[in-house]
């Protein structure tokens, strides 16, 4: 096992200390390869922050209570609160290398908010980077070194390694958010293209490789309007320009929009509407004929 850290003040013992905004109190990397298993075990947790980054292999976090298992791969983060329960495994079969940073300060809350960290966030995706291991490097180096200043650098290597993160999070975000655009944009399109067929959205959405609960209140999201409301909205709309430009019945237009029971039809249209479609086509005054 390789192992190099350091600590403020050579001082093993956590603390907290709110005369600061930020305090970084120490710093270090775990490495495994022959060393089977490094557990960690703190059921009341500690008084500070910490933050644990898997920059190889994977980490078992059980998170509340010792039963529940968390895998966190490379290329993720950690965040433990004070007093937050602790149980973390590394194994040297899966051949784990983490960082790790603890912090406390007067305004800790509010600067891991400024850099969209949020109260309920525990795993976050960093992806993976030599920038990241740079500035860990840093921080034990300044702390084995204690140089005129040092903690303040800590402060701002600290501040650097969220900075990284933050602009991770919000490209993660970003690229979720144009994934999850597209993905509805192309919903709504589909349902333009096909407001007339027999369209099953369960159906649908397994296509897409999404759970039925998790598209429709996506696409509520995206569009304002569930997916069958989505549809009957068209419907609604073609019928209506039907029933004022054209000649057709009302059972004609029923089929051309997608209804085969035209009495269906005249009930969603009036539920809709007001007006049953005779007379909506009456009220319209654009009567082509009979």
């Amino acid at each position: 096992m390789y192992l190099n850290s350091g600590y403020l003040h050579n001082s093993h013992i956590d603390f907290k200390d709110k005369s600061k905004p930020l305090v970084v109190g120490s710093c270090g990397t775990y490495r495994l390869s022959r060393h089977p298993k490094l557990p960690t075990y703190r059921p009341r947790g500690r008084l500070d922050f910490q933050i644990i980054y898997v920059c190889a292999g994977t980490a078992h976090f059980h998170f509340d209570n010792a039963e529940n298992d968390t895998v966190v791969s490379a290329g993720h983060m950690v965040l433990y609160r004070p007093k937050e329960f602790q149980k973390y495994e590394y194994y040297a079969t899966d051949k784990t290398e983490v960082y790790w940073v603890h912090f406390t300060g007067g305004n800790v809350k509010n600067i891991l908010r400024s850099y969209g960290i949020q109260d309920d966030m525990r795993v976050l995706y960093s992806g993976a980077s030599m920038e990241y291991e740079r500035i860990f490097k840093r921080m034990i180096y300044e702390m084995q070194r204690c140089q005129k200043d040092y903690e303040e650098m800590l402060v701002l290597l600290l501040r650097h390694l969220l900075i990284l993160l933050h602009r991770q999070l919000t490209r993660a975000h970003i690229l979720k958010n144009e994934y999850l655009d597209g993905e509805m944009d192309a919903a709504a399109q589909y349902f333009n293209d096909h407001y007339n067929t027999d369209i099953s959205i369960r159906e649908y959405a397994a296509s897409r490789g999404m759970s039925i609960s998790w598209f429709i209140r996506n696409f509520r999201g995206y569009t304002g309007l569930t997916p069958a409301q989505y549809i009957i909205s068209i419907r609604i709309t073609t019928a209506q320009m039907l029933l004022e430009t054209t000649k057709y019945t009302v059972s004609e237009i029923a089929r051309i929009v997608g209804y085969e029971n035209p009495l269906y039809f005249s009930r969603i249209f009036h539920k809709h509407k007001g007006f049953s479609p005779s007379e909506y086509r009456k009220c319209s005054g654009k009567t082509i004929g009979k």
